[in-house]
């Protein structure tokens, strides 16, 4: 057993596979999922986990070379998205369409089914190198 960090081995095997410049996506429960993606679907209830605690951990552990979210959240979700750009400020990060960020989902390593309904509550995360 791990003494701190992520618990969830499939998410830990995600985060230690993904490549340089592969996607993990962290997702509310209704992002449709493309067929031949991986699905992480660790949705519990209606907000359990939220998008913030899951995002946290992900974003502790894994190197992030850029962000994708829907521009969309900047009406639905202004907490969440201070949240992410303040995480990830050394960071860059681009908006888009939402309709344009589901085309990209089929791209996907992976996908991190949350419990978070806050629309739009969605994200791609680009992998990076630590070298």
């Amino acid at each position: 057993m791990r003494k701190e960090g992520i618990l969830n081995t499939d998410i830990c095997y995600a985060i230690s596979s993904l490549g340089h410049t592969d996607y993990m996506v962290i997702a509310d429960p209704g992002l449709p999922i493309p067929e031949n993606v991986t699905v992480i679907d660790i949705s519990l209830v209606k907000g359990v986990p939220g998008f913030m605690e899951v995002f946290d951990a992900v974003t502790r552990e894994l190197v992030i070379d850029s962000y994708i979210y829907a521009e969309e959240i900047e009406a639905s979700g202004t907490e969440l998205l201070q949240h992410m750009q303040k995480r990830l400020s050394n960071v860059p990060g681009r908006k888009m369409p939402h309709e344009d960020l589901k085309d990209m989902l089929p791209k996907a390593k992976v996908i991190i089914r949350t419990g978070e309904c806050t629309p739009y509550a969605n994200v791609i995360l680009e992998g990076g190198v630590n070298f």
